[in-house]
């Protein structure tokens, strides 16, 4: 316990506002130990990758049980701070999202994720359940006293595409990390917001530290940096790159080419 406090507080220390840490998702022990390779300070599972991995679809398919156990080997298998994505925490209810905290912790994991849209539509939660659910979640947490870091997830920036992304749905993202923040959350993520003025905006007016998915139009990691994000991740990108890299050497090997 005295090692998962030290690990939790180190990977709270690496959000920084203007100098993000950089998360290269994994999905299993192997990716893991290759992450971990590059010099990275911390691990974080992206969920979708996990579940493809496995066998599932995303959207909470995937069963508890095995996301708990695939953490526990990655926890057990790396010295570095590991970060779960729960996705929208695994229960129906508020005590549900925390008998998840729990078990995650239990499991090795330092923070997580948790998204505030239903895993089976991708609809919003109304904010006030979500603060219900977090309340659990940061309660389950301070039980086990060390310092979990709850990464609150608002999809606000999924309901609808980029190029309706505008200063409004970046106000009631705002509103949201407000309300997050007083339910007990760390961070803010806010996957699916490229537009590099809307990203400043919402860095400089939220209460959390903002954490950036990167993809194909995101802004550069030195401009996220310059825009105050304290944390980029890669979502599904370094699985979908391993097993691009993988059929492509099939394929060669199948013509005979060397590998």
């Amino acid at each position: 316990m005295i090692d998962q406090t030290h690990k939790a507080g180190q990977f709270r220390a690496l959000h920084v506002r203007g100098a993000p840490l950089v998360l290269f998702n994994i999905w299993d022990v192997g990716s893991a130990k290759a992450v971990a390779a590059s010099g990275a300070p911390a691990l974080a599972t992206g969920s979708w990758s996990v579940a493809n991995a496995l066998g599932w679809a995303d959207g909470e398919r995937l069963p508890r049980a095995l996301v708990l156990d695939n953490l526990r080997r990655i926890t057990g298998a790396s010295d570095l701070p590991v970060t779960v994505d729960l996705e929208s925490g695994y229960g129906e209810t508020a005590e549900g999202v925390g008998t998840t905290i729990g078990l995650a912790l239990a499991a090795g994991a330092i923070g997580c994720n948790l998204e505030d849209s239903f895993p089976e539509s991708g609809q919003l939660r109304a904010t006030l359940d979500q603060v219900e659910r977090l309340r659990s979640a940061r309660h389950a947490a301070d039980t086990a006293g060390i310092g979990f870091f709850i990464n609150a997830r608002t999809d606000v920036f999924f309901q609808g595409p980029p190029g309706e992304h505008d200063a409004a749905m970046v106000a009631a993202a705002v509103e949201r990390a407000r309300a997050y923040a007083d339910a007990g959350a760390d961070g803010l993520f806010a996957p699916g917001l490229a537009d590099l003025a809307l990203i400043a905006r919402l860095a400089a007016a939220s209460p959390l530290p903002l954490n950036i998915m990167l993809g194909a139009a995101t802004p550069p990691l030195g401009q996220l940096a310059e825009a105050g994000v304290a944390r980029v991740s890669h979502g599904p990108g370094p699985y979908l790159l391993a097993m691009q890299a993988l059929e492509t050497a099939a394929r060669a090997a199948r013509a005979g080419g060397a590998i």
